[in-house]
């Protein structure tokens, strides 16, 4: 592992070097967030704070290629980036963690307890999760186009900042403000134009629907009725196919399910990981 100013770096299976942030690592709970998409660890700014004062330990890390993750040329598949993910955690040696994926991060999530189990993980959080899928399938058939996101990836070879800002126009139900808007957008943009092509590639090709059944730990599914990213249907099939899971309404929030009902958010979370 080597160290940064507030970072660390590690290595995954194929030496991928991964930023990690670990606040709090002699505190017993330990809280594993994975960001979503194009996004970076530091769009839990606002749940790192409420959990730091809970005194949990709280660890999260950037997707390769995304915020402060070391760009590769390959390696963007879900089974590489479950690996990634339990590269972390066996890293770090936790164990009974509850694990917390937003969007994409949903969908890594998934992928890993299907790959890993629950050895190491002992409540799962799925919010705003671009689950079964996030273009439209058999099983998901109010998934995004193809189409749709072939034009964010080709946005993103031609104009990145823009493919963000207009992205962002959809994330959010509520108006936050453009002092916000611009942070978000700005957090977006750290990761490479590789990474968030090569994520998107993912988002448009894979599919989780079958992992959903290998899940065997408590599972809360925190989704928006407003979401127009990952439509609220997505929570739907997530709850049908994840035995004894817990589906929590947010309805005045998209899919940025994390900011537009900040504090129930929050509190949703903390209620959970303590019972």
């Amino acid at each position: 592992m080597m160290r940064g100013d507030y970072v660390f770096y590690l290595k995954s299976s194929d030496n991928a070097k991964l930023a990690v942030e670990d606040i709090n690592p002699a505190h017993q709970k330990t809280v594993v967030l994975v960001h979503g998409w194009p996004i970076c660890q530091e769009m839990y700014e606002y749940q790192k704070d409420i959990l730091n004062d809970c005194r949990y330990r709280i660890i999260s890390y950037d997707i390769r290629g995304l915020g402060m993750s070391q760009v590769m040329g390959r390696g963007y598949d879900y089974d590489q980036l479950a690996i990634d993910l339990h590269s972390v955690l066996i890293t770090l040696n936790v164990h009974n963690v509850t694990l917390v994926g937003f969007s994409i991060g949903g969908a890594i999530c998934v992928r890993y307890m299907s790959k890993f189990g629950k050895e190491r993980v002992s409540k799962l959080v799925l919010a705003g999760a671009a689950v079964p899928s996030y273009t439209r399938t058999i099983h998901n058939p109010e998934g995004q186009s193809i189409d749709a996101v072939n034009q964010l990836i080709e946005q993103c070879y031609t104009n990145r900042p823009k493919m963000v800002h207009d992205f962002g126009q959809n994330v959010f139900a509520l108006n936050h403000g453009s002092e916000f808007m611009n942070w978000f957008t700005s957090i977006c943009l750290k990761g490479s134009g590789i990474g968030t092509i090569q994520t998107a590639i993912s988002l448009r090709d894979e599919d989780v629907y079958q992992d959903l059944f290998e899940i065997k730990v408590t599972t809360l599914i925190m989704h928006g009725v407003l979401d127009k990213i990952c439509p609220f249907s997505f929570a739907l099939i997530m709850h049908e196919c994840i035995e004894d899971s817990i589906l929590c309404k947010f309805e005045y929030s998209g899919h940025g399910i994390f900011y537009d009902e900040r504090e129930r958010f929050n509190q949703v979370l903390i209620d959970f990981i303590e019972q």
